[in-house]
């Protein structure tokens, strides 16, 4: 390769490796050959889904069960799981690879030059001793040492949490993970693959973080009560057994009844959730990084957006230059000159570039663009304007001017820029050039700098903004823009994207010095924030979070990083930098805000069908607990295991998946979802233990007598066991009958099925419960399908009395939920 120690600062000397060259060390095996990291890995996927903590209980159960010889209650009992395991997994799966094969097109890339060459690549096709270039907002991708003329500031908080740039040159190391914040340059591949330092900080880590949405946060906590729940009932039926010397297969079989009220289904569910979101967003135009982004996104009340590039396309174009201190030639020949020779471009001075001729001169220092300063500084000792030349936001700049006399008769005019929304800049300088350095290496800028000309640049909204932002507040969601232009500017483009005329805009200067409170109230306030730093950005983010509020932040540029990660949901655009995408967890593909309506509907949707999933859930999971209670203190167990097997797919299984696809959109529950949700499983499962418990002995006890009439002389203990199939049987019946009512007052089609949910007018879950009566008369119709799943036959005219006790429960728990008659009982307000 032909870059020399001696030619470091040379031009000619980066020409890089040949391709065969490359294509040599990567058959050697010094290519940069690192896995994709995208969400969870098959590996993951698999292990969370099958070997998670109740499947593994329930496994080394069914073990227990076939060691036992009961081999049909082992596979029945396993088989449910694993049924209902290998449907989430493999859609799941279908998911993840779909959203790989999107991810890589979203993927840092890389600018190698070989042969003189330059072309973008992929991170993998990068080998040892490649030459790379990279500019301002660009991802280090490769470890290596900075070659060639410029200097960079690097954003290395991702790799060692200081949020400083460092200042990087020829010779300096640079870090695989780090950003480009100002400046660009080159440097050359040295530690590749697993060698680079981000792979090896992770190594040994988890790589796939997951931030817990607030539902996710509910479901884990009703998991966890319900694992203590289930391990209370564990030791009652070890004592039981042992007081009663109750046989050990018996007790497995118990036992294996009691793990399974853990509703594993639920977690189940929420990843299968996820993962079609994801897959629809796909197709909207968004990327998922974080599983759960699209759920979060639903319960955002705050969206704070970046202008530059995130509201605007960030195609700026230069509108008017007027000259305040020569004539117009000059400062067209300077603002050529100086977007040929600054070593940080930015898409300001590639407008420049592409508005006027000019020459790349000999700079001799540098002071790169910053979000802090918001200027950017040349010297140059070449040319007919050699000098000192500063270009920056005119506040900025005007603090540096020795006389800004020239700049006040102009106004007014800065004012009508500012009102349409137009971005304005201003260049200063001096002629003579002078090192803008001291000996610490801290900016040093000459007094005697005077104002040059006043460019205005024009930018354009982006496709479907008002409409989005229209629909966000119309879904009682806050809007704010928070950007680094002038607080006039980003006001007046907020209003072309549809915000209301009455606009409280603030400046950065504004948000000095303020106290938590203080900062607090003005970003709860304001809908505009103009001219604020990086640093205030991530304050306000947090700002509003400590005030109780779910804050959504857009952004595009490296000065967004920290406050998206700051955010509850962190959404960057496909166009904007490597350093916004890689902390986002979401990735607007095609750049248009057409895609978050979709997402935030998305997100009440799996939000609603979770809320519908926990509803039936926590029903059967109450009313079971309390009837297995209720009967182990009469003398019994209410279900065997096949039985109980049979009941969680009707009550749960086919119901869950269902319920989850036909969910609405709209926001249905706020904060009051975990009662909602109590108020409506409670008095449900309650009334079907208690006339569970009453079928229990309704059909157990004649049954003890029929049997002791067929059999004279045989003892109490042995009638009992003999009358237990029918039931156990009976109470399955029930209970399954109940399960089916439940959908339809569930998701209530017209008025006369609502009470414990709103009218929904879906007739799809209705037409499910009568599908699935029709299923079960099947399954207890066939010899083959009661042996399966122990179902023992009783007389006729017990199936319409177990219909017309389902019916009776129905209507009862109607009654209930209109009379509110857990609210009143416990003295908690009715809802109006």
């Amino acid at each position: 390769m032909s870059v020399r120690p001696q030619d470091a600062g040379s031009d000619t000397a980066l020409t890089g490796l040949t391709e065969a060259e490359a294509a040599a060390r990567r058959a050697a095996g010094r290519g940069n050959v690192v896995p994709l990291k995208i969400g969870r890995s098959y590996g993951q996927i698999v292990r969370e889904n099958v070997f998670n903590t109740i499947n593994n209980i329930l496994f080394m159960l069914g073990v227990i069960l076939l060691a036992l010889g009961r081999y049909l209650d082992a596979v029945i009992a396993v088989g449910v799981v694993v049924a209902n395991t290998v449907v989430s997994l493999v859609q799941e799966i279908r998911a993840k690879r779909t959203l790989d094969r999107i991810a890589i097109l979203t993927r840092p890339k890389a600018i190698v030059i070989r042969e003189g060459a330059t072309r973008e690549v992929d991170p993998s096709e990068i080998v040892l001793g490649d030459l790379l270039r990279v500019e301002a907002g660009d991802q280090i991708v490769v470890d290596g040492s900075m070659v060639g003329p410029g200097r960079m500031e690097m954003d290395e908080s991702l790799l060692t949490g200081e949020s400083d740039v460092v200042r990087r040159e020829a010779g300096d190391q640079l870090y695989s993970g780090s950003f480009v914040a100002g400046g660009g340059g080159h440097y050359i591949a040295e530690k590749v693959g697993m060698d680079s330092f981000a792979n090896q900080l992770t190594t040994g880590a988890q790589a796939f973080r997951r931030v817990l949405t607030p539902l996710q946060k509910k479901v884990n906590t009703i998991v966890r009560a319900l694992l203590l729940l289930v391990v209370y009932f564990e030791i009652l039926v070890v004592v039981k057994s042992l007081v009663d010397s109750i046989p050990f297969v018996e007790t497995v079989r118990m036992s294996t009844v009691i793990v399974a009220m853990v509703p594993n289904g639920l977690i189940l569910s929420i990843a299968v959730a996820y993962a079609l979101g994801a897959l629809r967003m796909a197709g909207k135009g968004a990327l998922i990084q974080q599983a759960n982004s699209v759920e979060s996104l639903s319960h955002v009340d705050v969206l704070c957006t970046d202008k530059t590039g995130t509201l605007t396309t960030n195609n700026i174009t230069v509108s008017e230059v007027v000259a305040l201190n020569g004539d117009s030639n000059t400062v067209e020949r300077l603002l050529g000159d100086y977007a040929a020779t600054t070593g940080g471009p930015n898409r300001t001075t590639e407008a420049l570039e592409r508005a006027f001729t000019g020459t790349n001169r000999s700079l001799t220092d540098e002071v790169l663009f910053s979000s802090a300063l918001k200027w950017s500084a040349v010297a140059f000792n070449d040319g007919p304007d050699a000098g000192v030349y500063v270009f920056g936001a005119p506040e900025a700049v005007r603090a540096l001017l020795g006389d800004d006399r020239d700049l006040v008769s102009h106004e007014e005019m800065v004012k009508r820029w500012t009102s349409r929304g137009l971005r304005v800049l201003l260049l200063a300088g001096r002629r003579g050039a002078v090192s803008l350095h001291d000996g610490s290496d801290s900016v040093t800028l000459p007094p005697d700098l005077a104002p040059l000309a006043l460019i205005c640049m024009s930018d354009e909204l982006r496709p479907k903004v008002q409409e989005t932002l229209d629909g966000f507040r119309r879904a009682g969601v806050q809007v704010k823009v928070i950007s680094g232009d002038n607080p006039q500017t980003v006001a007046a483009l907020a209003k072309q994207a549809g915000f209301e005329d009455e606009i409280t805009a603030l400046s950065g200067a504004d948000l000095e010095g303020l106290s938590k409170a203080q900062l607090g109230e003005l970003a709860e306030e304001a809908t505009v924030f103009g001219r604020v730093t990086p640093q205030q950005k991530e304050q306000l983010v947090e700002a509003l979070r400590e005030r109780g509020h779910y804050v959504a932040m857009i952004g595009d540029g490296v000065n967004d990083v920290i406050s998206l990660k700051k955010a509850n949901v962190a959404i960057a655009m496909q166009s904007g930098t490597q350093a916004a995408r890689s902390v986002a967890d979401m990735i607007l593909t095609q750049d248009s805000f057409g895609a978050l309506p979709f997402a935030f509907r998305e997100g009440q949707r799996i939000v609603n069908g979770m809320v519908d999933i926990l509803r039936i859930f926590m029903v059967r999971i109450v009313s079971k607990a309390l009837l297995v209670a209720s009967v182990m203190l009469v003398g019994g167990f209410p279900f065997f295991p096949r039985q109980a097997s049979l009941l969680s797919f009707f009550a749960a299984g086919v119901p869950a998946v269902a319920l989850a696809y036909w969910a609405p959109s709209g926001l249905r529950h706020g904060s009051g979802l975990m009662r909602s949700i109590f108020m409506f499983a409670a008095p449900a499962g309650v009334l079907m233990s208690l006339m569970g418990l009453g079928v229990y002995l309704g059909y157990l006890y004649p049954a003890v007598d029929a049997y002791v009439g067929t059999h004279p002389g045989v003892s109490s203990v042995e009638a009992v066991q003999a009358a237990l199939p029918i039931a156990t049987s009976a109470t399955t019946v029930f209970a399954i009958f109940c399960s089916v009512i439940l959908l339809p007052l569930t998701v209530p089609p017209t008025r006369f099925w609502t009470g414990g949910s709103e009218l929904r007018g879906d007739w799809r879950p209705t037409f499910l419960a009568v599908g699935l009566l029709v299923l079960f008369g099947v399954v207890v119709a066939i010899p083959f399908g009661r042996l399966i799943w122990d179902i023992t036959l009783f007389p006729w005219y017990g199936w319409p009395a177990l219909a017309a006790a389902a019916v009776l429960w129905a209507l009862a728990l109607r009654g209930a939920w209109r009379g509110q008659l857990v609210e009143r009982f416990l003295g908690w307000r009715p809802a109006e």
